[in-house]
């Protein structure tokens, strides 16, 4: 009986010297490795110490140089002038913030929040018209196939490389031709034309306005800027939100083009105003501490809209990297 047994139940050792059952080492070191693999996978390897050690020092390091200014910028504001020049920069003297405050409003007939005011329109009306004509101009050029439009393609990138401060001067030529230096308008209108917020445009539409929605609208009998803005411009506004950003932040700091356009105190925006007042604290004294609260002021409502648009900002980048 034990051999008709030993004949029914091969033993695992005749099994694997037969090919038909797996070595245990063998078995061990494949769920080693599917072990390995789902937990690169999952969390990524795990660099190495140096590696580490290296990229924390570099992110510290960014870290500190965009933010110490920034905290010198507050601590700065909260400072007398005496204070300013006779105690350490990096660290808070006498609290006189609302006492800066106050003399920023009182100074020249409180022009600082008219220069305010005027880099608000420039900046928030002219983001909204600037994504306005992004989207339309990245949607035409994503979605109509038609000659010359690689052209154009390619005029719009290679604008990108040129400085805006090299175009400034002809900017201001061509206004002074047209009557528009020293108005609101020899500002907006130059702001218009964003060429990279057309590159992103072109990409946003490009990645999340299918075709075919497109093809079903038009036959429906919806005409083409029924469908841009009642089907495309709602699939593009997370990416409308980026170019809101990124031309705000701009025109926010825009300097050069003002300067040259504007001669108006009155119309001029905070960047222009400010370095005004820069320029004349060598000889008046206590301007140096207004410019410095007016240059913190001036940074709150960047931050605010940034903070208030990241959630957007973010989906909208990610929108434009990855295939719909």
């Amino acid at each position: 009986m034990s051999d008709t047994h030993a004949q029914k139940a091969p033993t695992r050792a005749t099994l694997r010297s037969a090919g038909t059952a797996p070595a245990p080492s063998t078995q061990k070191g494949q769920s080693a490795k599917k072990r390995k693999v789902r937990y690169a996978h999952e969390g990524g390897e795990r660099p190495a110490l140096w590696a580490r050690s290296i990229s924390w020092v570099f992110m510290i390091a960014v870290a500190l140089y965009f933010l110490v200014p920034v905290y010198w910028l507050v601590v700065a504001s909260t400072k007398s002038t005496s204070d300013l020049f006779s105690t350490p920069g990096l660290w808070f003297a006498n609290f006189n913030l609302f006492e800066n405050l106050k003399a920023l409003t009182d100074y020249d007939g409180g022009i600082f929040w008219r220069w305010l005011l005027n880099s608000f329109v420039y900046s928030g009306v002219g983001s909204v018209l600037i994504t306005l004509i992004c989207l339309m101009a990245g949607y035409a050029l994503a979605v109509y196939q038609f000659r010359g439009r690689n052209v154009i393609l390619a005029a719009v990138m290679g604008s990108m490389l040129i400085p805006t401060t090299v175009l400034a001067q002809p900017t201001y030529l061509l206004l002074v031709e047209l009557g528009l230096n020293n108005t609101m308008w020899g500002v907006l209108l130059p702001s218009l034309v964003y060429p990279f917020g057309v590159m992103l445009g072109f990409v946003f539409a490009s990645q999340a306005v299918p075709v075919e929605i497109l093809e079903a609208a038009r036959i429906d009998g919806a005409g083409e800027l029924r469908t841009f803005f009642s089907i495309a411009f709602k699939m593009l506004l997370n990416g409308g939100v980026t170019i809101v950003l990124f031309s705000f932040i701009g025109t926010w700091n825009s300097y050069m083009l003002p300067l040259l356009v504007l001669n108006d105190v009155k119309l001029q925006p905070i960047t222009v105003g400010l370095s005004g007042w820069n320029q004349a604290s060598m000889t008046v004294p206590g301007l140096q501490t207004l410019v410095i609260v007016g240059a913190l002021v001036s940074v709150v409502p960047v931050a605010i809209v940034f903070l208030s648009l990241q959630r957007f900002w973010k989906s909208g980048l990610a929108a434009g990297g990855v295939k719909a």
